[in-house]
């Protein structure tokens, strides 16, 4: 049971991470993508 959340859970996350690196699809979008989280991440840091 417990071997088959962990794989489970692997795979979401190499599923997830495909799915992320294929919707950059350059350097450059890559590069505006880690932008934009940082700029979310401070706007929520800034709120509180």
């Amino acid at each position: 049971m417990m071997k088959q959340m962990i794989q489970a859970s692997v795979l979401s996350l190499i599923l997830i991470n495909t799915m992320w690196l294929v919707g950059c699809n350059t350097v450059a979008g890559f590069g505006k993508d880690v932008s934009k989280s940082g700029e979310a991440i401070t706007d929520v840091a800034k709120k509180k």
